[in-house]
């Protein structure tokens, strides 16, 4: 999809997730500008969701695009942890971990219905889509406006893998991103799906899922609140797919 199309193709729905902070008018005023958008284009910022915020903005933009015949729903998702820095502190030790964890990053990928194969480029259909709170669990990860506290990470994805009895490759794509970017909140979830799709075109895989058919994506961030979309992979062999690779 060119940016023409980008440009020109109607409604189009621009979504920007922003977690750390907020500004007036905001970036995706600014965004619609630089892009040279329609000065119309609808424009949604929601801030401060934590680490479920790429499985909201995915779930959201999902809702849009099939309900709105034509839209094309541009996800940005940024996340920028360093204005949070701390120096060490003997009574909160909680401090140094969050700087080790966390860092800044963005993602940004398209949603939309009934693709034009001649012209876009799905990789992943979004099959179904649900936010659910954990019970009991509201102390499990805490954040607020300038301190952020979250046990996540290692943690999580170890538990994850041991609770649903998964194999390590399963979880391949989750663990490079942490160890090469680190916890980036919001865009983690993009990081991921795009480190699937790659590693399984360059490994002559089936599908843009390591050659399998289905998947889950989860993105588990405060509350504790829990993203789950189901996926269905794209096969790389069919001529979209293959166009896209050579982009």
């Amino acid at each position: 999809m060119g940016p023409t199309h980008l440009k020109h193709n109607t409604p189009y729905i621009l979504h920007y997730f922003w977690q750390s902070g907020m500004d007036m008018a905001g970036a995706d005023y600014q965004l619609t500008k630089l892009l040279g958008l329609n000065p119309s284009v609808n424009r949604y910022m929601i801030y401060l969701q934590g680490c479920y915020a790429g499985g909201t903005a995915l779930r959201l933009a999902k809702d849009l695009a099939e309900n709105n015949a034509g839209a094309r729903v541009l996800v940005v998702c940024c996340d920028m942890i360093t204005m949070f820095f701390h120096g060490p502190s003997e009574t909160h030790l909680d401090i140094l971990i969050g700087q080790a964890l966390f860092a800044d990053g963005a993602g940004a990928t398209i949603i939309g219905a009934n693709p034009d194969i001649s012209i876009e480029h799905p990789l992943f259909e979004l099959m179904w889509a649900q936010q659910s709170i954990i019970p009991d669990s509201e102390c499990g990860i805490v954040g607020h406006i300038r301190e952020m506290v979250h046990p996540g990470g290692p943690k999580i994805l170890d538990k994850i893998q041991q609770n649903l009895g998964l194999k390590e490759e399963k979880l391949r794509a989750s663990w490079h991103v942490l160890s090469e970017y680190g916890n980036m909140a919001g865009p983690c979830v993009i990081f991921v799906l795009d480190e699937t799709r790659k590693k399984s075109m360059e490994e002559g895989k089936t599908t843009t899922s390591d050659g399998l058919e289905w998947g889950v994506l989860f993105g588990v961030g405060p509350g504790l609140t829990m993203e789950t979309i189901v996926l269905h992979s794209i096969p790389i062999d069919t001529p979209c797919v293959s166009a896209h690779d050579d982009a």
